[in-house]
């Protein structure tokens, strides 16, 4: 019974993903899904503004890890290294994107599901960005050209992706 019902959890197509999508493509931004050409395999890949969206599950992606640790009961050490193994994929994979340009977005299921329009509007933001960043090079400026900031401040809008919190340290 077990095997059964884990046969029927699936990598690609969720639910949320297909709502996701749908939503993206009424709202004019064109994308691939399930992207081979990139490390992790991006649910949805803006290929022309190199931005990656995942659209992970809180319980297989760790989502307050922390939390949900304390309370596993049934084949505990296994879940807690399945889970972890998969936090640090997900910390790596948004390394190794990052090191080729590429702007990572990653959203919660229920995050997705009650806040549709919130999450549609960061992808839209992220999209913004990264015309004006495209734009600002091809005219000749530089990040320094855009006024006075903090050094630590973001030059735009768009939020960093959501942290796993206390994530387990990737392997250099």
């Amino acid at each position: 019974m077990r095997s059964r019902t884990m046969s029927r959890i699936r990598g690609a197509d969720t639910k949320i993903e297909t709502v996701f999508r749908r939503e993206l493509w009424r709202n004019g931004i064109r994308y691939r899904k399930n992207y081979k050409e990139l490390p992790g395999k991006p649910d949805i890949a803006i290929t022309k503004y190199k931005i990656a969206v995942f659209c992970d599950g809180e319980f297989w992606h760790g989502k307050e890890w922390n939390v949900v640790k304390e309370k596993l009961n049934t084949r505990r050490e296994f879940w807690i290294q399945k889970i972890e193994r998969t936090i640090k994929r997900d910390t790596e994979t948004e390394r190794r994107l990052a090191g080729l340009g590429w702007t990572v977005l990653r959203f919660w299921g229920r995050d997705i599901e009650k806040n549709l329009e919130l999450c549609v509007a960061d992808v839209k933001a992220a999209v913004l960005q990264s015309r004006v960043e495209s734009a600002a090079v091809e005219y000749g400026y530089g990040p320094d050209d855009f006024g006075d900031r903090d050094e630590g401040e973001a030059s735009f809008a768009a939020e960093p992706a959501p942290s796993y919190g206390d994530a387990p340290e990737s392997p250099d």
